[in-house]
């Protein structure tokens, strides 16, 4: 995904973070030394960063429309985000910002506090996760109706769209 169609802000994290896995070819980026630095991780974080990372994925698909099976009444993201308190904080000039309580912020805590960015400015719940089973890649959906489906239309709608088409020939 180019820079230009990246997420805005700090939910370019949490999209960075989710697309770490590649489902279609299994690749992790967490399994590496340089995908672990990009986030700040050593190796001992990565089960966590995994939960939180499919917690992540699970959110963005609720903002594509797919309810998960089960019906919890706090999320798995809701539980792991609450690992990660935030306090706000007013400067000088009156500004009120959000920021994690512990510092340095870790992973857990950055993200949550993306996610409360985004929840305030409106953008997180366009934050959602290709529809087609075999990518589930986030993407931003900068459509003007908010009803994008596919991280690509030329890839992953394209296949969609030829599924339909065969199936209803056939």
């Amino acid at each position: 995904m180019s820079a230009k169609n990246a997420a805005p802000g700090r939910l370019a994290l949490i999209e960075a973070l989710v697309n770490t896995l590649d489902l279609e070819t299994g690749v992790d980026a967490l399994d590496t030394v340089e995908g672990r630095a990009a986030f700040g991780l050593v190796e001992a974080d990565v089960p966590h960063a995994r939960a939180l990372r499919e917690a992540l994925r699970t959110a963005c698909l609720a903002h594509a429309g797919h309810r998960p099976a089960e019906s919890a009444e706090t999320s798995e993201l809701d539980r792991l985000l609450a690992a990660a308190p935030l306090r706000v904080t007013v400067d000088a000039a009156g500004a009120a910002t959000l920021r994690p309580v512990e510092e340095p912020a870790g992973l857990t805590a950055r993200i949550a506090n993306a996610v409360a960015e985004a929840a305030a400015d409106g953008t997180w719940a366009r934050l959602k996760v290709c529809e087609a089973e075999d990518c589930r890649w986030a993407y931003y959906d900068r459509s003007p109706a908010g009803r994008r489906r596919w991280c690509s239309m030329s890839v992953c709608g394209a296949r969609a769209k030829m599924r339909a088409y065969r199936a209803r020939q056939g």
